[in-house]
């Protein structure tokens, strides 16, 4: 899926329009009867009474739509509607608010023009935010700044329109976050915006779903973007039914140089994850130490030993494997460092890609060089504080991620920054958001595990950029899986390994 900027979302929204020849009160009319509907979902759930906040602008217009239907459905809301001094709501706003007004009369609405008394609430309401969605670009001024703070303390639940008031569509380093409205669930108009997947934004969007703003499909093709959220269709398209008569030989062969003294449960969980994604053959090459620990833990993989006793010292291709990847639990070791720039040295020479990961990345902020060996196409998957040591410390997740951008053009790989929304940048600069994943990964051993899969899909033969995408969808789907039967806080990282067959299934079926 495309996601687009605000500015691009008023012109495929105009182009619409004008191809249908529908009017903006219609499309907010519908718009709101569909935000209705997931309110009244969220009612139902709650048994909360609900309390609908209309700005002035294209976001009031839709609460107040909303606000029409759920009369309907015998809701009631109380509804304030925003006009200051009665000259600064939009006409299509002003048309809603008449409609609201022929349809459900003036008891339960007020429209307010100017001083405001604001309304008790409390953990039994339910807050409809239609303040202010994409339109706005700056921070909130000081009375709708006062509203907000009021609604986040009040302990309601809020589902927000659009966007959570106060926070541009586009996203805005440096707001405060308690003057911008906190959402438990934000509905987005057509598609995604690109201020859901900022980290920094997680407890502002809270869950979000996309109301059907019935866009042209020809001119949401036509727009260029460089961000696009992952879907399950592609995901499917680009993992392969097998065929019955295939063998292990079709399904490409992985060696994963990992592992170090009291750190081979790395090692083991990038090479259970390997063997799940369906790769035919994985070697796991680790210190003599690793023998029995990984011949127990992964009998079905192949045990490569190291000169080195209980540490790397040999990172070096015995065999001509479909994939490499190096990195977990294999420590910062003078000697280890020496193997992997040794090694990188080879690949680079060679144009071998390589997934690196965990104390590979370590490794290369110890000693930067090694950044200028890395070879074309491979995929390195740090989080934020894997990148900030080899990068520079960001200031925050917008920063670290046009820093990614930056480096994956100049030295032509994939980074695949880990996080609530693991971004996969592309050498072109593109970036793929991951919609898929849960709290629940959180926990020790879950980088390992998308290190393996990764690297045995592109044994599997796909390209870098598509065993990045579906690697992290994929692990995103196990995670959540995992959750449902242990909860969020007792997954393991052996957990989601023990998932990502059957979130395969899922995904083909």
């Amino acid at each position: 899926m495309k996601l687009y900027s605000y500015k691009q979302i008023q012109e495929i929204e105009a182009a619409s329009l004008e191809e249908r020849g529908t009017s903006m009160v219609e499309l907010n009319a519908t718009l709101g009867a569909e935000a209705a509907e997931a309110i009244a979902d969220v009612l139902a759930e709650c048994g909360c009474k609900p309390v609908v906040f209309a700005g002035p602008k294209r976001c009031g217009a839709i609460a107040l739509s909303a606000a029409k239907k759920l009369v309907k459905k015998g809701k009631r809301p109380r509804v304030y509607f925003f006009n200051i001094r009665g000259t600064s709501a939009r006409p299509d706003t002003l048309a809603a608010r008449d409609a609201y007004l022929a349809e459900c009369g003036a008891e339960g609405l007020e429209e307010v023009t100017g001083n405001f008394s604001m309304p008790e609430l409390s953990s039994r309401d339910l807050v409809v935010d239609g303040l202010f969605g994409s339109e706005i670009e700056g921070p909130l001024g000081g009375a709708y700044q006062a509203l907000v703070r009021r609604i986040n303390e009040s302990g309601a639940r809020i589902v927000a329109i659009d966007m959570p008031s106060g926070l541009p569509a586009d996203g805005a380093p440096g707001l405060i976050n308690r003057n911008i409205i906190h959402a438990d669930l934000t509905l987005a108009i057509g598609v995604p915006r690109l201020a859901y997947f900022p980290a920094e934004n997680a407890e502002l969007i809270g869950q979000w779903q996309t109301l059907d703003a019935g866009y042209s499909r020809k001119a949401a093709a036509d727009m260029p973007v460089g961000y696009y959220l992952i879907e399950r269709k592609q995901v499917r398209r680009i993992l392969s039914p097998r065929h019955p008569d295939s063998s292990k030989a079709d399904y490409g062969s992985l060696v994963i140089f990992a592992g170090s003294y009291g750190m081979m449960g790395s090692a083991q969980l990038a090479t259970r994850a390997a063997l799940r994604s369906g790769c035919g053959k994985v070697t796991c090459h680790a210190p003599r130490c690793g023998y029995f620990v990984l011949q127990t833990a992964a009998p079905e993989a192949l045990f490569e030993a190291d000169p080195g006793d209980v540490y790397l010292r040999d990172i070096e291709l015995r065999h001509n494997y479909s994939a490499v990847a190096a990195g977990p639990g294999i420590g910062t070791n003078d000697a280890t460092i020496d193997a992997l720039e040794a090694f990188l040295k080879v690949a680079n020479a060679n144009s071998r890609a390589v997934v690196l990961d965990a104390d590979a990345l370590n490794c290369i902020a110890m000693r930067p060089t090694l950044l200028d060996y890395i070879p074309v196409m491979s995929i390195l998957t740090p989080h934020a504080e894997e990148f900030d040591r080899m990068f520079g410390t960001q200031p925050g997740s917008d920063a670290r991620l046009a820093k990614a951008i930056e480096v994956a053009m100049f030295h032509k790989i994939v980074i695949v920054l880990k996080g609530h929304h693991s971004a996969v940048v592309r050498p072109d600069g593109k970036v793929c958001y991951n919609p898929t994943g849960t709290a629940a990964l959180a926990t020790a051993g879950t980088g390992d595990v998308l290190t393996g899969l990764i690297a045995g899909l592109m044994a599997q033969g796909l390209s870098s950029e598509l065993a990045a995408s579906a690697g992290v969808y994929i692990h995103g789907m196990a995670g959540q899986m995992a959750e449902k039967t242990h909860g969020s806080y007792g997954v393991t990282a052996g957990d989601v390994v023990d998932n990502i067959g059957r979130a395969i299934n899922s995904i083909m079926n």
